[in-house]
């Protein structure tokens, strides 16, 4: 079986078994296990931030950082795509009463920032207050560059608004501008938060660990972000164990992100040739390039199920259907992560091939 379906899929490694039988736990209630606080206090150095909390999900994080940036009523300005509006079932809406004003992307995933600025509700009794710009990075796999981070970081600045960045793929975006310039990818995740109030940072997909996000802020934040994390019933108590995979994820799987993006790579020119070479795909199927480990593949209705099918028989596994095109074509999630290789690249590509 090669799943491609999500980075979420991953098993811990042999590694990252032994450092959580090997965690010292605690109770995290009462903030005293020792394998969580250093989890905490690790990513928050790591990425410049005051302090840490852990939470069981990215869509937690996400959440409680909404909650605890906006009060009732009031609006965050998010992408029309973004997991925080799409993909997370209207939570900032039904449980914190939170007012979304989505808006479109630019063809390379960011929003214009001429629409950000469009978007702030005047101060008027008529209106919700705008009080919270909300980025994704990576967006679909694509990478927003740290210019266009720090142009809307000094927009939020500008008009007194707060920022914060889902961060689900963050060290994805890291690693890419790393191997694009000969940088270092924490140096690079650093600098992609500078002026950001927080960031919600997932350690379960391409890095790896079972289960488990870190939400990064001030610890005047991270108090009240507590809070909000009892009352979602996010609280914890010896979830070292948790943790410490995590902890091993982020000092030893973000570096090896580079092997995932040249997998996706490999991936995406592997398909594009098979669909040139067949006569049942060829008009009917579009392979987009990847940027980071995403690779999407726009495939015509008439053959997108048995396509499908035919993958599935093929022990191929794929996320396909969420997302429909603007021209009625279903477009197909390939994502590479930890537990796929080359091989598995070689036998999804032989299978697309031989459709017909």
């Amino acid at each position: 079986m090669s799943d491609f379906r999500s980075d979420t899929v991953t098993r811990p490694t042999a590694a990252m078994k032994q450092a959580m039988m090997e965690a010292p736990l605690g109770d995290d209630v009462y903030g005293d296990d020792p394998t969580i606080n250093r989890l905490q206090e690790t990513a928050a150095e790591m990425l410049g931030f005051e302090a840490g909390l852990f939470a069981p999900s990215g869509t937690q994080t996400n959440l409680i950082a909404l909650m605890t940036h906006c009060a009732r009523g009031e609006e965050a300005i998010v992408g029309q795509q973004w997991h925080t509006y799409r993909w997370e079932a209207g939570g900032m809406a039904v449980l914190g009463s939170i007012q979304p004003q989505p808006l479109e992307h630019q063809a390379d995933g960011t929003i214009a920032l001429a629409d950000i600025e469009r978007a702030i509700k005047p101060d008027d009794s008529h209106f919700a207050r705008t009080r919270l710009v909300v980025l994704e990075n990576t967006t679909g796999g694509k990478v927003l560059p740290p210019a266009y981070m720090q142009a809307v970081s000094a927009l939020a600045r500008r008009n007194g608004l707060r920022a914060h960045i889902d961060g689900a793929r963050l060290f994805n975006a890291a690693v890419a501008l790393a191997s694009a310039q000969g940088g270092d990818p924490y140096r690079e995740a650093r600098r992609l938060c500078d002026g950001y109030d927080s960031v919600s940072l997932c350690l379960s997909k391409g890095l790896g660990a079972p289960v488990g996000s870190l939400l990064l802020g001030t610890r005047d934040f991270v108090r009240e972000a507590r809070r909000i994390r009892k009352m979602l019933g996010g609280g914890m108590r010896q979830a070292g164990l948790l943790a410490a995979a995590g902890l091993h994820a982020l000092q030893h799987h973000v570096h090896r992100l580079a092997d995932d993006h040249a997998n996706a790579h490999l991936l995406a020119q592997g398909l594009a040739e098979a669909v040139a070479a067949n006569g049942s795909l060829r008009e009917r199927v579009t392979v987009h390039p990847a940027q980071t480990n995403v690779v999407f593949m726009d495939v015509a209705a008439v053959c997108a199920a048995p396509l499908q099918r035919h993958l599935d028989a093929a022990a191929v596994r794929v996320t396909s259907g969420l997302q429909p095109t603007q021209d009625g074509r279903t477009r197909m999630r390939w994502v590479t992560h930890l537990d796929v290789g080359p091989d598995d690249v070689e036998r999804a590509v032989g299978a697309v091939a031989a459709f017909h």
